[in-house]
């Protein structure tokens, strides 16, 4: 999506900016004062999905949200840099440069590994990282190489991404999100489904998936050493409760919080419940 031609009916887009950082064009979102709360997206979301929690927050505090390179209003400069390290390397660049200094990061499914992966590059987090239905696990079994792969496959394969865009109508992706566990509003899921239609956006997140890999961040879980806490809805069908229990007992200074009746989109479903936990 292009900013601001494309900005109308965007979530706090008032506090909307771009920000030229090589190797991206970062879309940001500022506001409020007081200690800095960093709001980190999942795969596939944009800022918009913070829309709930974002006016709580900077109440309070001086929050910071931003899109992943390629999704939502930022523009990728790179696209063989859309791998958890080398993205966690170009965020961790962006927040330095702007002098930021997060107190503490709020992090949704994907969005939890950047985090952890910025602490074990250097970032302090005083305040520590909240991770909302954290994807700290790979699949299990068969998917745990038949994904991924797939993911390679389409993420190489022209054309994936109009034929995607093409075929997501506000139907097809009212199931994709009830696949998630999660019920939300109308207004949120006319959001997904702009971002759904969006070639560029679709595009980046099948990069995203394509180049991850978890494993040298699991293998250091023990070592990341700031106070992390969990936050997993017991209604998630895209991300296991029980990976957010395997990962606390792995982290060293772990807090684990789970509730009923939230799928994976929890901070959309009830924002003033998770915004409480993270001030807590």
């Amino acid at each position: 999506m292009r900013w601001p031609q494309d900005a109308a009916g965007w979530p706090m887009a008032d506090y909307s900016r771009l920000i030229l950082h090589r190797p991206h064009r970062w879309h940001v979102q500022e506001a409020g004062t007081g200690k800095t709360i960093l709001l980190i997206h999942g795969a596939g979301g944009a800022t918009q999905c913070f829309r709930g929690l974002f006016p709580m927050l900077m109440q309070t505090n001086h929050v910071i949200a931003v899109d992943l390179p390629g999704q939502g209003f930022s523009q990728s400069g790179a696209r063989q840099r859309c791998g958890l390290l080398p993205m966690a390397e170009d965020l961790l660049s962006l927040i330095r440069s702007q002098g930021w200094a997060p107190y503490q990061i709020v992090a949704h499914s994907a969005g939890a590994p950047l985090a952890l992966q910025m602490a074990d590059l250097g970032l302090s987090v005083p305040g520590g990282i909240v991770g909302i239905n954290a994807a700290l696990g790979n699949f299990k079994g068969v998917a745990g190489w038949l994904f991924p792969m797939m993911a390679k496959v389409l993420a190489l394969t022209p054309f994936t991404a109009d034929v995607f865009v093409a075929t997501a109508t506000e139907t097809t992706v009212r199931r994709l999100l009830q696949g998630t566990g999660s019920r939300i509003d109308q207004e949120g899921l006319r959001l997904y489904h702009r971002l759904a239609n969006d070639r560029g956006h679709v595009d980046a997140t099948l990069a995203m998936m394509a180049q991850w890999e978890l494993d040298p961040l699991l293998a250091r879980l023990r070592d990341i050493r700031p106070k992390v806490h969990l936050i997993t809805g017991l209604n998630d069908l895209a991300v296991p409760p029980q990976t957010s229990r395997d990962a606390s007992e792995q982290l060293p200074n772990a807090q684990l919080t789970e509730i009923a009746g939230l799928g994976h989109l929890a901070h959309e479903e009830s924002p003033d419940q998770i915004a409480a936990l993270i001030r807590s």
